[in-house]
């Protein structure tokens, strides 16, 4: 399960993520990635305290992708997927994970490949003069 401090929460963190990261789209998914939260950001009331923010993820499941007993299972293997992942991720970032409507049929494998592409594909790219 993803920890409480590794959620986004707030509507400005999801906005950062999506207006100032890096974007890469899979056919089930769209992933933003930004990495500069750490020292742009003022401290989170959520994180764990002290200088240390830890990674964060959010998810958008919008009703495109189907019914609610869909959206919710497509962000429960979404929030496992990424437990599974947040620590590669460089402290202070934030992620965005956006289902496209594809994924209400998709397996959990294949959700677990466009995912693992996206971060490969991100973390791959300069983070230097993102932001």
């Amino acid at each position: 399960m993803l920890p409480s401090e590794s959620r986004l929460r707030r509507r400005e963190d999801f906005a950062t993520a999506v207006r100032r990261g890096r974007r890469v789209g899979r056919p089930l998914l769209v992933v933003h990635l930004y990495t500069g939260g750490a020292t742009a950001e003022p401290a989170d009331p959520h994180g764990a305290g002290g200088n240390f923010l830890p990674a964060r993820a959010g998810f958008v499941v919008s009703k495109a992708v189907g019914v609610a007993v869909v959206r919710n299972r497509v962000k429960r293997r979404l929030r496992q997927l990424m437990a599974e992942r947040i620590g590669r991720l460089p402290a202070g970032s934030l992620i965005v994970v956006r289902a496209l409507p594809s994924a209400a049929e998709a397996q959990y494998a294949d959700l677990a490949r466009d995912l693992d592409s996206a971060l490969r594909k991100l973390s791959a790219s300069s983070p230097t003069g993102a932001g």
